[in-house]
């Protein structure tokens, strides 16, 4: 009898601390969302009339304030890095998207020297290392790290809208802050989704340890790139250049 009440009691704690967990863990997700539904939820308005929102557009090839990047494209900054909810998702760059009504519009730049590289059977990216780059030394904790864009295609993947001065197999080659890269395209990278808003990836990659870049599809081998573009949150959390741009 004792054993039975005594299972029992176990049983319920164990269901109990279950509970606790999934509601717990709902309520960090809900606290998450809140934080970066604001930009989520604008980017199917933004899509539709652009035209309406030309207070939260960023413009591509200028400095926001003193930053060290530029802005490596124009249009809607709608989903950050770190937005999403681990081990669920986690977002580990920033997505802007086009103002522009079609695919290879909208310009893309590099937003500091470096050295490109693309892969031999990359359609839609690029990657730049940055090994001379000493600034904001409190973000990279003096780590090297890359800047990677992608989604430089047309829908089905069949054309590149990347800048026909870096073709396939491209490795190292010394490109200055404000050099075309190509344009914003809408290809997600698999022929199974098609429906993809038309937009630029641009992510922060660490160096792995063998020289080459790290997987930028996890966050924990990336940078917030936010830091070095000089963008702040306005009073809706949406990432616009406050500091106003320079001329340079």
């Amino acid at each position: 009898m004792m054993k039975s009440l005594l299972r029992s009691r176990l049983l319920w704690l164990a269901v109990g601390a279950v509970v606790l967990l999934v509601v717990g863990y709902a309520a960090f997700v809900y606290v998450r969302f809140q934080r970066f539904r604001p930009r989520i939820t604008r980017i199917g308005e933004f899509m539709t009339s652009p035209e309406t929102y030309p207070d939260i557009v960023i413009h591509g090839g200028k400095r926001c304030g003193d930053a060290p990047f530029i802005i490596p494209t124009t249009g809607y900054l709608g989903v950050g890095w770190n937005d999403g909810a681990w081990p669920l998702y986690q977002h580990t760059g920033l997505d802007i998207f086009s103002p522009d009504g079609a695919d290879n519009v909208t310009p893309i730049y590099a937003v500091y020297d470096g050295y490109l590289t693309r892969e031999e059977h990359w359609r839609s990216a690029v990657v730049i290392r940055h090994p001379d780059f000493e600034l904001l030394p409190e973000v990279t904790a003096g780590q090297e790290f890359w800047t990677y864009y992608t989604h430089m295609a047309s829908v089905d993947g069949s054309e590149s809208f990347i800048d026909a001065a870096f073709p396939r197999g491209t490795r190292e080659v010394f490109v200055e802050q404000g050099t075309l890269l190509g344009y914003q395209g809408s290809w997600s990278g698999s022929l199974d989704r098609l429906d993809m808003s038309r937009h630029l990836h641009l992510s922060l990659p660490l160096t792995d340890a063998d020289g080459s870049f790290l997987n930028e599809t996890e966050i924990r081998n990336t940078l917030d790139p936010i830091p070095f573009l000089g963008l702040e949150q306005n009073e809706d959390g949406i990432y616009v250049c406050l500091a106003g741009y320079s001329e340079d």
